[in-house]
């Protein structure tokens, strides 16, 4: 089972022997509110029992919102609890632990401080992921009580900072947006603007007026509304919602808005003494359930559904399926899930779809028919895939030095599956698409580990060569043939034409590769119906 020293899965991208079941595993959810700590043993994949589940009132997002620093007591009180899943987690052997911040660490300034005391104090190495990540794991979590069916559903999932709205099926997010509308932040931007209780109750309900969805939710209507998050857990138990068999709650929503009259009626101190609401919860309740009534009204639902589980469920869900290598279905749906999103990004920004899609067709052929020689695996793919799709989104700025608008794009947008560090590799691969090669003197790329800017580099090198193959945007080239010696990389060409420029963009954006893996590029013409090609 392990030493007693929990290993952090999310650390580094390298490829390790697989322990077997039963394993035990862990999550840490740091969010605005509160700490939260799960421990389960899995007996195979997807089944397991819970072995501590545990919540501390730690209010990080006091003060953030406001002043955009983490606040020293908390910040300090936050540590000392860490030290204790620490102690825990080596006490029952974990295996694998994923430890994930989110909107109150992520948009503090001294965020990088806190990490590193975290990881020098505490020892656990916690990383700040973004709503889309965040999104994601929730569905994993979701998708284990709920059957989608064949239908969308509207998924909310409302924290202290934020509440991430998507619609999703049984594949994963179709889109994802987040909201600095959380309970947390609302109460601390309104309260300080009302000292009564019915101006406070109109400024929380003119202000979560003001949300919005995306027009996807106009053209796609969601079958049902499912809501996460302890907020809307306590008000099904408020509203006496029982859990069906699969421990799902159904919360109309004529109930939900009863009881916002009821807790808007009540002093903070009533909420605590005649409802028994913990204190940490009596206040930002009925922020929480403002927002989830306008969010119900979005979706026209009339009710809400209620799964009870939530970030830390799917990051453990994560941990164990990462256990096996990937089998050939969960590759695709992963390589679904990257399509989806980076589509959806790029509509936005009124890229060319068929040259994306085509480019990162042949970006992808050239990764796997080159695997012997960069050693690289499947997140990396990924990390490929998105660039390909995403590199020519600058254009929506302006065509002139679109690469670098595309860098900003990118790394200014929530790539569902993507971590922040991913996605600053996914924009750093879309950036050296063209032009000049990565420099020292290129602070995005600097900004990454020295393990990341070689992968960068690489990644970059093999979507030049894809990007080069389509520079007329007129999707020639078929197939191609990859044949590696220690010598030369060479590239067959099948496809409409004499692709004579093609094969001349081919070597005129061949450098980098040279440089990355000393090898020159050889290109010639294939016949049709020519062998594919073996890398290696």
């Amino acid at each position: 089972m392990g030493s007693g020293k929990a290993s952090n899965s999310a650390a580094g991208g390298k490829a390790r022997p697989a322990p077997t079941f039963p394993l035990r595993c862990a999550a840490v959810d740091v969010g605005s509110n509160a700490l939260r700590y799960l421990a389960v043993e899995f007996s195979a994949p997807g089944e397991f029992r819970v072995l501590e589940n545990l919540r501390n009132a730690v209010r990080l997002g006091h003060g953030v919102f406001l002043s955009g620093r983490l606040a020293e007591e908390q910040a300090d009180e936050a540590i000392e609890v860490l030290k204790g899943y620490r102690e825990r987690m080596d006490a029952l052997s974990i295996s694998r632990y994923r430890a994930v911040a989110t909107s109150a660490v992520r948009e503090s300034a001294n965020a990088g401080a806190f990490l590193e005391q975290v990881r020098q104090s505490a020892k656990i190495d916690l990383e700040t992921i973004h709503g889309s990540e965040e999104a994601r794991l929730v569905h994993r979590a979701v998708k284990s009580r709920i059957d989608f069916g064949t239908a969308y559903w509207m998924l909310v999932d409302l924290g202290g900072g934020s509440v991430e709205v998507s619609l999703v099926d049984a594949s994963g997010l179709q889109w994802s947006e987040s909201h600095t509308m959380g309970s947390v932040r609302l109460l601390e931007e309104l309260t300080g603007s009302a000292r009564d209780r019915g101006r406070f109750l109109r400024l929380l309900t003119e202000y979560a007026g003001t949300l919005r969805v995306r027009s996807g939710l106009e053209e796609v209507r969601p079958s049902g509304y499912i809501a996460t998050g302890g907020n809307i857990e306590t008000l099904a138990e408020m509203a006496t919602a029982v859990p069906d068999a699969a421990g799902v709650s159904r919360l109309p929503v004529e109930d939900l808005a009863r009881l916002i009259q009821r807790l808007s009626s009540m002093s903070y101190r009533e909420r605590v003494e005649k409802l028994g609401l913990r204190e940490d919860r009596a206040d930002v309740i009925l922020p929480a359930a403002i927002i989830y009534e306008r969010l119900a009204t979005l979706a026209q639902a009339r009710e809400i559904l209620v799964p009870y589980v939530g970030v830390k469920e799917g990051i453990v869900l994560d941990l164990a399926a990462g256990v096996s290598p990937l089998g050939a279905g969960q590759v695709r749906q992963e390589e679904q899930q990257v399509a989806r999103t980076a589509v959806a990004l790029g509509r936005k920004y009124r890229f060319d779809e068929p040259h994306a899609l085509h480019v990162a067709s042949l970006a992808l052929s050239l990764f796997d028919q080159t695997r012997a020689v960069h050693s690289m695996g499947e997140k990396e793919r990924r990390i490929l895939h998105a660039a390909a799709l995403l590199h020519d989104i600058g254009s929506f700025v302006s065509y002139t030095r679109h690469h670098k608008h595309s860098l900003y794009l990118i790394s200014h947008s929530n790539l569902a599956g993507f971590t922040p560090r991913e996605t600053l590799m996914v924009a750093n691969v879309a950036r050296y698409h063209r032009r000049s090669f990565p420099k020292p003197q290129h602070e995005p790329f600097t900004a990454l580990q020295k393990d990341d800017r070689d992968k960068v580099s690489a990644l970059a090198a093999l979507l030049r060569l894809a990007d080069a193959m389509d520079r007329e945007h007129r999707q020639r080239v078929e197939r191609i043939k990859v044949n590696v010696n220690r010598w030369a990389l060479k590239l067959g060409l099948e496809g409409q034409g004499d692709l004579l420029l093609e094969a001349w963009a081919l070597k005129r954006k061949s450098d980098l590769l040279q440089k990355v893996f000393g090898r020159p590029v050889e290109v010639a013409r294939l016949e049709k119906g020519g062998s594919d090609g073996q890398g290696g």
